[in-house]
């Protein structure tokens, strides 16, 4: 705007200096003054300046331009100043390609800046606000769960450190909700911020520690973002669920650091989202659950740093391969004289490929992948009363793996009960997208895990009890109808077979879902999602599942949810 009204101004004096001009100039004086005045009436009509402003400008322009007509007439009737003065110029002639190339940049900085600044625009925004672009959903569920008659009593679990409040009363229905907000703010090229917040499952916490001793500690589950109705009507509670940095120096390679979405492949293909809630080329779609959920949650996040390498991923190949690794703090622990327990990391590296043959409707994605938890086992305190190792306990966990005492002090209702064995597992997912039929997709899925450091004899040592191995886990999967539902009857349904054995994986992660979540369990769920309006759909589920081993455990559950997002 500055600029402007310099250029307006400028014009002005230069009609008003222009009496002064020899008479051959006048023409071009005249052209000038016209030109302004169009410039002028321009800016009113785009509603950069109003009318009272313009009509000031030139009436203040008339005046001067007055003054230095009579200013002129008065120096005529004097005579000569005689020589210059030191350091005075005198210009009595402005050659004609010096005032174009005046009026060219002016132009230009003009025409610049209301580009720039979107003058006349009613909707422009600032330049920093389209840096940001924000996303979420929200889904409405309603939950019944119903318990098999044989189950042995919820005491019975408990006395053997499993996280279990009732195996008996089918008469829960509950009314669940979960929220999520996401924000992605692109600070420059090739540097993202990301953020998320969600309902905080304060209703659902985890509870780690004594079952039956002192009050355990009590946090947020790492995989449900469920925040439950019936709390006579309090509030709930927001949570920052994600917050990380995310740099892509090159197209093909993407590096996270904080809090972020799963980092590794776990079965997708086909159309995929690619934002903070569901960010890089190994997220889940928005409608259904197009993967394998078998090792993790699908709303379970990852803390710490991860690198995801995807060569030729904007190049039509056959054949692109991808490397997805990284390393997270699991448990941070301030070491001391009164305690000698480790922090606890966990690792994970995952090579394969995507394989899209020519002249065909099928794509297929192979990933293979090692995942190594560290100091994630507990130790038994070396003498009665000791509390070195207390902290060897896991702050989080499920149900299934197996579990020992490392109290140590003789009193059964003091017990504190950690994981027996070491947990470092092989992992291969195959997934295979035929698209004959589009929009219609025919997705299998095929996922299986075992974990190669169960090492029977140390787990003896470890705990006294002679514990068979229990270390494998896979599932299978097929999805028939629209990867994504998006539109209004659009459809989807799926079903697929689980079987996760006591020590196959770590329970802490797994979703929550089947059979209170962890692993020890086998069953089928089966699930179909329909598009009642834009980006808005109903899911229902049915989910029947059975304990593999140990105390008799059955539950079945039905899931409606509605879902929207944003």
């Amino acid at each position: 705007m500055n600029i402007c009204l310099i250029l307006v101004a400028i014009a002005l004096a230069m009609v008003g200096g222009s009496v002064q001009a020899r008479t051959d100039e006048r023409e071009k004086v005249e052209v000038l003054y016209e030109t302004t005045l169009n410039l002028i009436r321009l800016l009113v009509e785009q509603g950069v300046i109003k009318q009272e402003v313009a009509d000031e400008m030139i009436k203040k322009a008339e005046q001067k331009a007055k003054a230095s007509q009579q200013q002129a007439t008065e120096k005529t009737t004097q005579p000569d100043p005689g020589e210059l003065k030191k350091n005075e110029v005198r210009v009595t002639y402005v050659p004609e390609h010096i005032k174009k190339e005046i009026r060219d940049q002016l132009r230009e900085d003009v025409v610049g800046q209301a580009k720039q600044e979107r003058w006349g625009d009613v909707n422009a925004v600032p330049e920093w606000a389209n840096r940001f672009t924000m996303e979420g959903d929200i889904r409405m569920r309603e939950q019944a769960d119903f318990y098999a008659d044989t189950n042995a009593p919820a005491a019975n679990f408990q006395a053997i450190g499993q996280n279990i409040n009732n195996t008996t009363d089918d008469s829960l229905h509950r009314e669940r909700v979960r929220m999520r907000l996401g924000i992605n703010a692109n600070i420059t090229k090739g540097v993202d911020l990301g953020l998320r917040l969600t309902t905080g499952n304060v209703n659902d916490p985890v509870v780690t520690g004594d079952v039956l001793g002192p009050p355990p500690i009590s946090i947020g589950s790492p995989t449900s973002t469920l925040q439950t109705f019936g709390t006579f009507n309090s509030k709930f509670a927001f949570v920052l669920d994600q917050v990380f940095l995310r740099l892509t120096p090159q197209d093909s390679v993407t590096v996270s650091v904080g809090r972020f979405p799963n980092p590794f492949f776990v079965g997708t293909v086909g159309n995929i989202y690619t934002g903070v809630l569901r960010s890089g080329p190994h997220t889940v779609p928005t409608a259904g659950v197009n993967h394998t959920d078998l090792l993790w949650d699908v709303d379970l996040n990852f803390e710490g740093m991860a690198i995801n390498l995807n060569p030729w991923i904007k190049e039509n190949r056959t054949v692109k391969p991808f490397l997805n690794a990284g390393v997270f703090p699991l448990q941070q622990i301030n070491q001391s004289e009164t305690v000698k327990a480790k922090d606890k990391w966990f690792f994970g590296a995952q090579a394969g490929l995507e394989w899209a043959p020519q002249n065909t409707d099928t794509k297929i994605r192979v990933g293979a992948a090692y995942f190594d938890y560290r100091n994630i086992a507990g130790v038994r305190n070396p003498n009665f009363g000791d509390t070195l190792f207390n902290q060897s306990a896991t702050l989080s966990r499920q149900k299934g793996n197996s579990l020992f005492n490392i109290d140590n002090d003789g009193d059964p209702t003091t017990n504190l009960w950690a994981l027996a064995a070491d947990y470092r597992l092989a992992n291969l997912t195959v997934v295979t997208d035929y698209s004959r039929f589009k929009p219609i997709h025919v997705i299998g899925t095929v996922d299986y895990v075992r974990n190669v450091g169960y090492d029977q004899h140390k787990i003896f040592v470890r705990t006294g009890q002679n514990i068979a191995p229990q270390t494998e886990a896979y599932q299978v999967r097929l999805t028939v109808g629209y990867p994504i539902i998006a539109e209004r009857h659009q459809w989807q349904v799926f079903g697929f077979y689980r079987r996760s054995e006591r020590d196959s994986m770590l329970d802490a992660f797994t979703d929550s879902n089947y059979l209170m979540g962890g692993t020890n369990h086998k069953g089928y769920t089966i699930q179909g999602l329909y598009g009642v309006a834009r980006n808005t759909w109903f899911g229902l589920r049915y989910m029947s599942y059975d304990q593999i081993s140990g105390l008799p455990l059955g539950i079945d559950s039905i899931n409606l949810d509605l879902n929207a997002r944003f």
